[in-house]
């Protein structure tokens, strides 16, 4: 089953994406490298606790 996950911007802490993951596959947290529209920069985002 997937769960939606709210991923967070590392520098700024702004909660821009949500995304699906599954968590039996997934077992980590997830980080990706997105754009961040507060910072004007392309910076890591991590899924939010």
């Amino acid at each position: 089953m997937r769960d939606r996950i709210t991923l967070k911007c590392s520098e700024c802490g702004s909660e821009n994406y949500i995304n699906t993951r599954n968590k039996k596959t997934q077992t980590e947290r997830m980080q990706v490298k997105k754009y961040c529209p507060k910072c004007n920069a392309q910076t890591e985002h991590k899924e939010k606790k």
